[in-house]
């Protein structure tokens, strides 16, 4: 069926280029299945066999009617305004011959041959700069152009990232994952369920909605720490329009749908235990650990910049603990100005650090910009789930590297009971927080004043 789809894509492009050569005075945009050929043709290889083999077929002959039958006996409708569009495709809703509701997502033509002339233009302006500005540090833009583009550019890669992450995350009831139709799907197509909602920035649209602001921060985190702590499969372009919020009428519950699955980050083993072992000495302000791994992971003498990057907490905040206090406005001004005074630095940490931080930088800030726009930015609760993965990813790294049953044991128990700890101590906040942690604190306070 996909090489079906390809081929009849193929035929409609050179049907609508044939029209376009033969009648200059009609519109192409007023024919309908003509405006289907073509948005469907982007998908396709467009041969020179196919282009100089059909380029004598007539608007309105016979073999042109059939061109047009054919495409009929894919959709039953295509809408043409696209739903979304961005630099590499657009996506566009459509309804198969079965009643299947589908968003299909097209590359742009040509977009393949043009992404590699960018990145040889865009290496050789660097090497230029580099030459007038030695210390110019940006050439690992283009290592991370050439290694991430050809992947975004393969959307059978993206359908396959899609169905790992949905597996990966199936504990996660509140995910949805759009499935993807991979009879009808090509390197340069992807036919998937289609799902809609709003954005996960819009919190008037989640008000209107009756979907919980804080919950639905709270969910996006956990995804998140799943991912990068215990599971090493990142989804690195969570912005706005790549997750989406829906209540589900049936049980109103509100669900997260993650999209876009083109750009993955794959954690090596080393480098997630430094980066868990990192984040647990940030959670817990034990600056000795917090040097430690921020120089294993690359960060040198700039580990304070480095950890200030990680948490987007001033150097004060996060000697103090990111997880006692939000962040003031005045911390907010502070950051900004500091990250102008510190560029050089930045760039020579960006420098040193593996390739595979890079990505989670962006994800981090990205996540940071939907708390920012929720007015949620990361509470104890946060952490504390952080916590929870960081703990679990250690355990079951230390237990697979021992051979020792009661080591194993003994790994285990421990894990259970710092699990139990933080379930506890949310449990405290909780309380704390609650008209009814209230009322237990006041009454503990008067039964010990009649103590004594």
């Amino acid at each position: 069926m996909a090489r079906r789809a390809l081929k009849l894509a193929s035929l409609a492009a050179a049907a609508s280029g044939i029209y376009l050569y033969g009648n200059k005075f009609l519109d192409p945009n007023d024919f309908g299945v003509v405006r289907v050929g073509r948005a469907i043709a982007t998908t396709a290889v467009i041969t020179y066999d196919y282009l100089t083999s059909l380029r004598s077929v007539p608007y309105g002959s016979e073999e042109y009617d059939f061109l047009k039958s054919q495409i009929k006996e894919l959709f039953v409708s295509f809408e043409d305004t696209p739903l979304g569009a961005a630099s590499l495709a657009q996506v566009h809703k459509a309804v198969l011959q079965d009643g299947r509701t589908v968003a299909v997502k097209i590359q742009h033509p040509k977009v393949q041959a043009q992404s590699s002339k960018d990145i040889l233009l865009m290496e050789v302006l660097l090497l230029v700069v580099k030459q007038i500005f030695p210390d110019f540090e940006f050439m690992w833009l283009v290592e991370e152009a050439k290694k991430n583009l050809p992947l975004e550019l393969d959307f059978l890669n993206e359908g396959r990232n899609a169905e790992k992450v949905a597996h990966m995350l199936k504990n996660f009831d509140f995910l949805k994952v759009p499935r993807i139709y991979w009879e009808l799907s090509t390197r340069r197509v992807l036919l998937m369920e289609f799902m809609e909602g709003g954005q996960v920035n819009d919190r008037a649209y989640m008000e209107r909605n009756g979907i919980n602001v804080n919950e639905i921060s709270r969910n996006l985190g956990k995804l998140y720490s799943e991912m990068i702590f215990v599971n090493g499969f990142v989804h690195c372009d969570p912005h706005p329009g790549n997750v989406l919020v829906k209540k589900c009428p049936a049980s109103g519950k509100a669900h997260i749908i993650l999209l876009d699955h083109g750009l993955y980050q794959v954690l090596s083993e080393s480098f997630r235990m430094d980066y868990c072992h990192l984040w647990q000495a940030l959670i817990k302000a034990d600056m000795k650990r917090v040097q430690k791994y921020s120089r294993q992971l690359g960060a040198g003498d700039l580990y304070p910049l480095f950890a200030c990057m990680l948490t987007a907490r001033s150097w004060e905040s996060v000697n103090r603990g990111i997880d006692r206090s939000p962040v003031s406005a005045s911390e907010d001004v502070e950051i900004r100005s500091n990250a102008a005074a510190y560029l050089p630095q930045i760039t020579q940490l960006l420098n040193n650090v593996p390739r595979q931080m890079l990505l989670l930088l962006k994800t981090n800030d990205l996540l940071r910009g939907i708390e920012s726009a929720l007015h949620t930015r990361a509470s104890a609760s946060s952490f504390l789930n952080m916590s929870r993965c960081c703990i679990r990813a250690v355990s079951t790294y230390q237990r697979s590297k021992s051979h020792s049953l009661y080591r194993r044991a003994q790994i285990s128990l421990t894990e259970a009971l710092s699990l139990w700890q933080i379930n506890l101590y949310e449990l405290f906040l909780w309380l704390k927080g609650s008209q009814l942690g209230n009322w237990v604190i006041a009454l503990l306070s008067r039964m010990h004043h009649s103590m004594y």
